[in-house]
């Protein structure tokens, strides 16, 4: 679209507004310059979609007023003014009005854009039941499809039919639906989204009554759902008139299940809720879900289709939607929790039922003291509490190298025993030594050569002996490699950390870990979760504050030792871009300039609960680019023959798993010529072809 990279419209996202407005009752004048104000006001705020409430023009609670001529004169008049100071603004307006065709009024959207009356869409299900009477003066649109309407001087197609897509706008296609026909079983929006509309609104009247307001916000959260759609909610409020009801200008933004933006309810003056859609997104989630377009063929929904040309800003228009640092790991605490429970017990269920289904074999699990062996151990404790065994069953052990430190080895020792694990300690450096030795590797003449090899002797030597020692105590090896690691192919492939008998580790992301391990401090064995003495918290606290490192490699001339993060980038980075690529099938571009505003100011946006203050950085779109390069070459050029032959275990994550028998199937000699390309294209000052 020869749009900057700093621009949302570029990567996908279209900006949708919510409004509600004071109405002056039975006065369309007063009413199409407040909409105009407001429109004005998004015009400003770059939305390109507005939707404004139900009978906005004259307001939704003038009973009989609505079928005398002077008012249904003024709305045409209204209308008219508002297309024609449509001209110069930038946004897709759609406001509510009464209007006159044929022999019947019609409660209508009225969607305007750049001067022309772009189509008129009536409400198709009128309530007459409770506190509603509206078949007393509009007849039900939904046997109007096809229809034209003159609109005054004005004429545009008029019926429940019709979709208006965005030519300049990729996958921007918008719908209205009116009020109550989003409360019936099958709305309007529903067919309309199977034939293509990604943006669907609701020009809502809606009286309120206690509890009212979370009824709606369930039925759009449900629409947009299930539909796969965004869906854009605006109730009237201020001005209406409280004859017999009361009314509070809820608004709403939703995308796929997801709340996205809403507004104080009983406003006094004009609200908006204002969001940044993504239509990519919306798109992708109904490619993967091929149920949802099997569902047309079912309904086979017929729409018509009126196009526009939106024309967005070419400048930075910056981003309208709560974006996460951590894809994986949620902001707010309570889902944070709850998140943290249900991937503890998902993996401690598919242990029990493993173990369970093989005979109850001891668990063998390979214990360095960091994270992943660490929370591997916290699921094997409670899988054995669930079934009643003893803990001194688990079999844990510690095997120093040539490069493992004293702090990892006493915090694996120290947890072994404060979780109450049998712990044994097997030197590996006489075997790795020898090893060396017999294939004439520099290391065994005393040369301080640490490649590849000298790392994978010890690695490889370390499962050797778990699988061993598995066989001679009639045991299972746990896995301990996570979700991360099987992404970049950091692993020792076959034998080697990638292989195990069950790997419960395998369906959660390295950020994620963290924030289990403090969940199961924090909860005490209640709710799930592991029961820990005093000491195994301090423990579990000391593994949290140790940074990540494989210890294959003895520490540097500066003391320091071997960094995982300082080889491979930090996995902040790769989560982000591991999320969005598994999850949603992003262009690497899209994932940099996410990341860019997820990542720039380390003061900006929240952090997850229990994140360290010290901890909390940031990230240019330089560092993100080069990151993100060295992501996109490992996970589509190297990890896949690693993934393809993984052990089994658990899916854990919404976003996804990369067993090759669950989500993800790729080749394993596959290229990342095409993402690295797309990547170098938006960024070629950062980004090496």
């Amino acid at each position: 679209m020869g749009l900057p990279f700093s621009s949302a419209y570029r990567h996908g996202f279209a900006r949708v507004a919510a409004c509600t407005i004071p109405v002056a009752v039975a006065d369309p004048a007063t009413n199409a310059a407040t909409v105009l104000e407001t429109a004005e006001a998004c015009d400003a705020d770059a939305v390109a979609v507005a939707v404004f409430p139900e009978l906005c023009l004259t307001g939704y609670a003038i009973d009989d007023l609505v079928m005398q001529d002077a008012v249904l004169d003024a709305v045409v008049t209204a209308i008219e003014g508002l297309v024609a100071a449509s001209a110069e603004l930038f946004p897709l307006l759609v406001v509510g009005a009464p209007l006159r065709h044929r022999n019947r009024l019609y409660n209508c959207a009225v969607v305007i854009h750049r001067g022309e009356l772009l189509g008129v869409a009536p409400k198709s299900y009128l309530p007459t039941y409770r506190e509603f009477y509206e078949r007393r003066w509009y007849a039900p649109g939904d046997d109007q499809a096809g229809e034209d309407i003159r609109v005054g001087s004005l004429e545009a197609p008029f019926g429940p039919d019709l979709l208006f897509e965005a030519l300049d706008v990729p996958g921007l296609v918008v719908h209205a639906e009116v009020c109550e026909d989003v409360w019936v079983p099958i709305p309007p929006s529903s067919s309309a989204a199977l034939a293509g509309a990604t943006v669907l609104l609701n020009l809502s009247g809606s009286p309120i009554t206690i509890a009212r307001a979370d009824d709606r916000k369930d039925l759009c959260q449900s629409q947009s759902l299930r539909c796969l759609a965004a869906y854009a909610y605006a109730a009237a409020g201020m001005g209406e008139s409280t004859n017999d009801v009361s009314w509070d200008g809820q608004t709403l933004v939703y995308e796929g299940g997801m709340l996205l933006a809403e507004t104080e309810r009983f406003p006094d003056g004009p609200r908006r809720s204002v969001a940044d859609v993504d239509l990519d997104r919306l798109r992708q989630d109904r490619i993967r879900q091929g149920t949802f377009d099997d569902n047309r063929r079912t309904h086979a929904p017929a729409m018509r289709t009126v196009h526009f040309e939106l024309d967005p800003p070419a400048e930075d228009v910056g981003l309208r939607r709560a974006l996460d640092r951590f894809p994986f790991v949620p902001d707010d605490p309570g889902r944070l929790a709850q998140d943290c429970y249900e991937a503890f017990n998902i993996q401690v269920s598919g242990l029990v039922q493993r173990m369970t289904a093989i005979g109850g074999p001891k668990p063998v699990i390979g214990l360095s003291g960091g994270l992943d062996s660490t929370h591997a151990l916290l699921v094997v404790a409670r899988a054995m509490d669930r079934m009643e065994r003893p803990r001194s069953d688990i079999l844990t052990f510690t095997m120093p190298g040539f490069a493992t430190s004293e702090h990892t080895k006493a915090n694996a020792h120290a947890l072994a025993r404060a979780v109450g694990a049998t712990m044994e300690e097997i030197d590996i450096r006489p075997a790795a030594t020898e090893m060396l030795e017999r294939i004439g590797h520099p290391f065994a003449d005393g040369e301080p050569v640490h490649d590849i090899t000298f790392e994978n002797v010890q690695a490889g030597l370390r499962t050797d002996y778990l699988f061993r020692l598995a066989n001679q105590h009639g045991g299972m090896v746990i896995g301990t490699s996570d979700l991360s690691e099987l992404a970049l192919g950091w692993a020792t492939y076959g034998v080697g950390d990638h292989m195990s008998h069950y790997a419960v580790n395998a369906g959660v992301p390295k950020t994620l870990i963290q924030h289990v391990i403090r969940w199961v401090i924090s909860h005490r064995g209640d709710e799930g979760a592991a029961a820990l003495s005093d000491d195994a918290r301090d423990v579990l606290q000391a593994v949290l504050d140790t940074e990540i490192s494989p210890e294959l490699v003895p520490a540097g001339q500066d003391g320091r030792m071997q960094s995982t993060e300082d080889r491979i980038g930090p996995y902040a980075l790769h989560d982000f871009a591991l999320f969005h690529v598994l999850r949603y099938g992003m262009r690497p571009s899209k994932i940099a300039f996410l990341a860019e505003h997820a990542w720039c100011d380390p003061d900006a946006g929240a952090w997850p609960p229990g994140f360290p203050d010290e901890d909390r950085y940031g990230y240019d779109l330089a560092a993100v680019a080069k990151w993100l390069q060295v992501f996109l070459q490992r996970y589509f050029a190297f990890a896949q023959f690693k993934r393809s032959a993984i052990p089994n275990g658990p899916k854990v994550s919404a976003a996804g798993s990369l067993s090759p028998r669950g989500d993800w199937r790729a080749p394993s000699d596959g290229n990342a010529r095409a993402w690295i390309a797309e990547l170098h294209a938006a960024l070629p000052e950062l980004v090496e072809e």
